[in-house]
């Protein structure tokens, strides 16, 4: 069953919440964009030549499906959140998938583990940072250049990272980067410029 283009997002998923569960390829497909964003932050270069983030988007749209009697009977802020979260849960099992005859090293630097369903922050903001350095010249520079950023951002705490992933790569709004934090929006968005600021010196180069 499809709706009106102009039939909004909150009447949707309060639909959904009601059991009006026909609506959800409707509800997926607005979030599409966004969760895209996401999973092209997150996903390991390493296994970028193996699946891409529409491959691992179609996993979330099947995940979620199957599993959405959890958003229905449960207590999420929002269907986007409730989605982030399956949209993890995805991608550390296509890393355990993709990875799993890598060496154990590897494992440990770009595999979602130890009870982290994210992965390592750090390396996707290094990598993603200057991810559009490709000529031969600039990738000379490449190696350093991650290092560098990847040091400024061990200087900041896990919550300051964080901050900075959801808001400037996976674009999330203050308020979901609150929620999702666990902290106010004021103190998201104090901690998001200051990042930032920390940032600058280093980004300059790039």
């Amino acid at each position: 069953m499809s709706v009106p283009s102009n039939f909004g997002v909150e009447n949707i998923e309060q639909q959904l919440k009601h059991g009006d569960l026909s609506l959800f390829g409707d509800a997926f497909s607005r979030h599409r964009p966004r969760l895209w964003q996401i999973i092209h932050f997150r996903l390991s270069d390493q296994i970028r030549a193996r699946v891409d983030a529409d491959d691992v988007l179609q996993e979330v749209y099947l995940d979620s499906e199957k599993r959405l009697d959890h958003y229905v009977e449960g207590d999420f802020p929002s269907l986007f959140l409730w989605l982030r979260l399956v949209t993890g849960q995805t991608l550390s099992r296509v890393h355990r998938r993709h990875l799993a005859t890598e060496s154990r090293s590897m494992l440990r630097e770009s595999s979602p583990n130890d009870g982290n369903l994210w992965g390592n922050t750090s390396l996707c903001l290094s990598q993603r940072f200057i991810a559009h350095l490709t000529s031969p010249s600039q990738a000379a520079v490449k190696v350093e250049l991650i290092a560098e950023v990847r040091s400024a951002l061990s200087e900041m705490n896990d919550i300051d990272r964080e901050v900075v992933a959801l808001r400037h790569f996976e674009e999330l709004t203050n308020q979901e980067v609150a929620l999702e934090l666990g902290i106010t929006p004021k103190a998201a968005s104090i901690r998001y410029v200051r990042a930032l600021e920390r940032l600058r010196s280093v980004l300059e180069k790039i």
